[in-house]
């Protein structure tokens, strides 16, 4: 028989936690805070002017963007899974500010509201990304990869 007891670091689930601010939990090199940054620097205008106003308030139009923008980074692009990322997923939380649109408003807001908006949202990112020097255009890579179909086992894509 040992004298010696065990010892366990201490955890408490209901304890507070401190910082509350996610974004110290957050690299300064982590994708989400690009993706927040290159949004923010689109005027509100941009995206106010898809929107006719009246009825009941929106969720901000940056915001959204910044959800679904991070999740295609992360390959995520079913509405329930963005959804759910927003309830478990750490850098989504702070994007959002804790905001919880359901997997319904995702996708109206990304069928209905971006479907306008998209191209000239994509021209404007592109050139913000140019600009702070994120991407080049210096080099194009395609995927020649074929891979068998499952539909008939003799066809390629």
């Amino acid at each position: 028989m040992s004298n010696y007891s065990a010892t366990f670091i201490d955890y408490n689930m209901g304890q507070l936690i401190l910082p509350m601010d996610f974004s110290d939990m957050i690299p300064e090199s982590h994708v989400a805070r690009v993706v927040n940054d290159m949004v923010n620097q689109i005027s509100d205008d941009f995206f106010f002017s898809y929107y006719k106003g009246g009825g009941r308030p929106s969720y901000h139009p940056k915001m959204m963007t910044k959800v679904i923008l991070y999740a295609y980074t992360e390959k995520s692009y079913s509405c329930r899974g963005i959804a759910k990322a927003l309830l478990e997923n750490l850098p989504m939380m702070w994007l959002s500010g804790q905001q919880t649109p359901d997997f319904r408003t995702i996708n109206r807001f990304r069928s209905e509201r971006m479907k306008d908006m998209i191209e000239p949202l994509f021209t404007e990112l592109i050139n913000l990304l140019l600009e702070q020097k994120y991407i080049t255009l210096e080099n194009y890579f395609m995927d020649g990869t074929k891979i068998e179909a499952n539909a008939n086992k003799y066809t390629f894509v």
